[in-house]
């Protein structure tokens, strides 16, 4: 047999071992250089962002919001007054754009969805043992199914990272599988909390495996980690997901969550969105901000009026 042959048959053979996320990597580029990434972020921000700090893009940008609140004193009595008091401010201001989404943890679900009066805003929740995900498989879709049954519209479950940063990617992706199944027509959002990942490299692969594996939108972190939300992670994510879209014609959401606490933050995030992916996806919708602190904050940049913290 000649060496060519020998060759081409070696390289069907690694083909064929490789799982199908592996062959998936390998049609993007891998080989970032964190410090690349953050000069190239620095060099965006610096001659962009002043020019979308409007009061339009402001306005626009209460639209992105998921107004959260996942703290373990949460009760029944807390998030229903967090709702009520959106509702309010809704009622009152009936010009401005509702926010994307009210998140809680799935034990509240029930009273979000009966209690929520705002047309356009979703009632979503977290899921699959947030926000470590260090449980069973059957308990994160167990809870995935029963958070939708009492009323969740959006879901958000957490990349295993463990098994990611071992390479165990088949895990990974069964999983983010098992839980859209789950959640159908639901849209499903995978965090993959950047902050553990370190490296722009994991960043990116994470991003394209949870997105070959049915995400409906990627997100940054869960705000439980030292290290949240950053401009960067948030570069490398927009970057993934317009490759993808080049690749396979769907649209995935990138989502901003952790940190992300003025305005003036918001807007650098809204900069990377607008730059890397361009207004359709602004325009889609497909661009959110998780925060509890945020929102009263762009209320009162926009209205003038003092907003206290939801």
């Amino acid at each position: 047999m000649a060496e060519k042959d020998l060759h081409i048959q070696k390289d069907a053979s690694q083909t064929s071992s490789m799982s199908k996320y592996e062959q998936a990597f390998q049609k993007y580029d891998l080989q970032l250089n964190d410090d690349t990434v953050k000069a190239a972020v620095k060099k965006l921000l610096e001659e962009k962002s002043a020019q979308y700090n409007t009061p339009e893009v402001l306005r626009y940008l209460l639209s992105t919001i998921e107004l959260t609140t996942l703290t373990c004193n949460d009760s029944d009595e807390s998030v229903l007054a967090m709702v009520e008091k959106y509702n309010k401010v809704a009622e009152n201001h009936p010009d401005l754009p509702p926010f994307s989404a009210l998140v809680t943890y799935p034990r509240f679900m029930d009273i979000v969805s009966k209690s929520l009066e705002v047309e356009g805003t979703k009632a979503a929740c977290v899921v699959g043992g947030f926000p470590s995900s260090q449980t069973f498989i059957e308990i994160k879709t167990s809870e995935t199914a029963l958070a939708i049954k009492d009323g969740a519209e959006e879901c958000d479950m957490v990349l295993s990272v463990g098994p990611f940063l071992q390479g165990d990617y088949e895990t990974c992706a069964d999983e983010i599988e098992e839980i859209k199944a789950v959640c159908g027509e639901v849209p499903l959002k995978v965090i993959l909390e950047t902050g553990e990942l370190k490296t722009a490299a994991n960043i990116k692969r994470a991003s394209i495996l949870s997105m070959y594996a049915g995400a409906d939108l990627i997100k940054t972190s869960t705000g439980k980690t030292p290290v949240s939300a950053t401009p960067e992670a948030a570069y490398v994510m927009c970057q993934a997901i317009k490759e993808y879209y080049n690749e396979t014609g769907r649209m995935v959401g990138f989502k901003a969550s952790g940190g992300v606490s003025t305005p003036e933050d918001a807007v650098l995030y809204y900069t990377i969105v607008r730059e890397l992916l361009g207004e359709e996806w602004i325009k889609a919708g497909l661009f959110r901000i998780g925060t509890s602190s945020l929102a009263s904050r762009l209320l009162t940049a926009v209205t003038g009026e003092e907003f206290e913290k939801f």
